[in-house]
């Protein structure tokens, strides 16, 4: 397989050296193999699997793409020679996590679309967190593929001053440190008010980076505060009326229970609304979210009406309310959409394998009275 394939695939993401690697996968498919049929392939992988009742496609990727092919024609209007440019969208039908899983999704399209070529945009992250370039090279190369990184310069790493974004990160952590401290506090007495400023100034500073991926913009910080406003009262409203159904079973002389497990694939998406949803549900007494596993959040429930609700979707529409406006609350049940699943241990009795002193005799019938 010769190096100067000109059948490329590009996975794209929010970068500053977005711009250069489109440039120089067009330049790559220029200069590839006359006979081949040139083609550049610019994916966008999608990180969150979407469910019916929302967007197949998020609007961030799709103005991405839209920019990149304008991107392409651009390079490709002053030199002579013909590359097919295409744009898509790949991982929707599955939830991606590790580089293994975007490895995979970008292996299938390669192969679906006769691609041999991969270049990799040496500032992308998928996740829009951790660092995953070097594993996800690793995880794509092999036999049939060729990775290779963009090179392109990098942004010169100096200690920026701080922008609107860097400033709305800190406020989301010192916001939610601080009233944090301040419930658990108890009280607003004036000990509490500044211990709680420093100790939420600290987190800030030194959490503040790290702790709110993506960009975040004042404008929509204030809405999401505005919202979750409004959603406290409706969580402390339900969390009142389950403590009632809790307390009916416990007082009840037969103490109703009908304890279950459930699969919820839940239509939210991030570490904030993932946690939202996951602490709300353990809140709410008779429920309790014992694992999340990418999409998936494994919830114990104590009985029927219990699983009822979780089953209604209604809690999930509030916290997608909170994170995404009116239109999040556009969506089907749990129930509806197949994204709830129940498990049912098997309580059956095995037999005891544990050693004896007798080297494992079973008991006779009459050592057994």
């Amino acid at each position: 397989m010769a190096e100067s394939s000109a059948r490329i695939l590009v996975p794209v993401g929010d970068s500053s050296t977005l711009r250069n690697t489109v440039a120089h996968a067009v330049r790559e498919g220029l200069e590839g193999e006359p006979s081949q049929a040139r083609a550049i392939h610019f994916v966008y992988p999608i990180r969150w699997r979407p469910v019916e009742g929302t967007q197949a496609v998020p609007e961030d990727a799709q103005e991405l793409l839209e920019r990149v092919a304008v991107w392409a024609r651009e390079d490709l209007e002053d030199v002579d020679g013909t590359v097919e440019v295409v744009t898509d969208t790949v991982g929707a039908d599955r939830y991606l996590f590790s580089p293994d899983d975007y490895a995979t999704v970008l292996q299938h399209y390669a192969a679906e679309n006769d691609l041999d070529r991969v270049i990799l945009d040496p500032e992308y992250v998928p996740t829009g967190g951790a660092p995953m370039l070097a594993p996800l090279k690793t995880a794509l190369s092999g036999d049939v593929l060729t990775v290779e990184e963009a090179p392109v310069t990098r942004p010169a790493q100096r200690t920026p001053l701080p922008s609107r974004a860097t400033l709305s990160k800190t406020g989301i952590v010192f916001g939610s440190a601080y009233g944090f401290y301040l419930l658990i506090a108890g009280s607003l007495s004036q000990f509490n008010l500044l211990t709680g400023a420093l100790a939420a100034g600290l987190v800030a500073a030194i959490f503040g980076s790290i702790a709110v991926t993506g960009r975040q913009s004042i404008t929509t910080l204030f809405a999401r505060l505005g919202r979750m406003a409004t959603y406290v009262p409706y969580l402390l409203w339900e969390i009142a009326k389950a403590n009632l159904t809790v307390a009916y079973i416990i007082l009840h002389p037969r103490l109703p229970i009908d304890p279950g497990m459930q699969r919820f694939e839940a239509a939210v998406w991030g570490d904030m609304s993932v946690t939202t949803l996951a602490n709300s549900i353990t809140l709410t007494p008779g429920t309790l979210t014992v694992d999340v596993r990418h999409d998936s959040l494994f919830v114990h429930s104590l009985n029927q009406s219990a699983r009822d609700g979780l089953a209604s979707g209604d809690l999930e529409r509030a916290v997608r309310y909170v994170f995404w406006g009116p239109s999040g609350r556009e969506l089907k049940s749990p129930v509806s959409r197949g994204a709830i699943e129940t498990f049912t241990p098997n309580f059956e009795e095995e037999p005891d394998q544990s050693p004896r002193a007798d080297g494992g005799k079973l008991p006779t019938a009459g050592e057994r009275k």
